[in-house]
C-alpha cells in the first residue's frame, strides 16, 4: 500500500492531499529514510512524521485497504 493512503485509513493525517504533500515535503521517512508519497509499505516498517513541532514515530503492525473510525489505531504501535 502506499504511504500517503496509508498515512489516510490509519487517520494519523486526515486527508490523503495533507499526507501527499507531507511526503513531498519530507517529513515522513520509512525506516530512516526520506519516502515520497508512492513509496510502499510493509508490516514492520517504521514511520517517522514531522509536523510542525510534533514528531510522530509508529511501527507498522497490519496494512488494509479500508478500516473503521474505531479499529484505525490497530494498524500502528506508537514508538517513543
Amino acid at each position: 500500500m502506499r504511504i500517503d493512503k496509508f498515512l489516510k485509513v490509519s487517520r494519523l493525517i486526515k486527508r490523503r492531499a495533507v499526507a501527499n504533500e507531507a511526503c513531498d515535503q519530507g517529513r515522513v521517512t520509512v525506516n530512516g529514510k526520506v519516502a515520497k508519497a508512492s513509496h510502499d509499505i510493509k508490516e514492520g516498517d517504521v514511520l517517522e512524521i514531522k509536523m510542525g513541532e510534533r514528531v510522530t514515530k509508529v511501527k507498522i503492525i497490519n496494512v488494509a485497504e479500508h478500516v473503521l473510525k474505531n479499529d484505525a489505531s490497530s494498524l500502528y504501535e506508537v514508538i517513543n
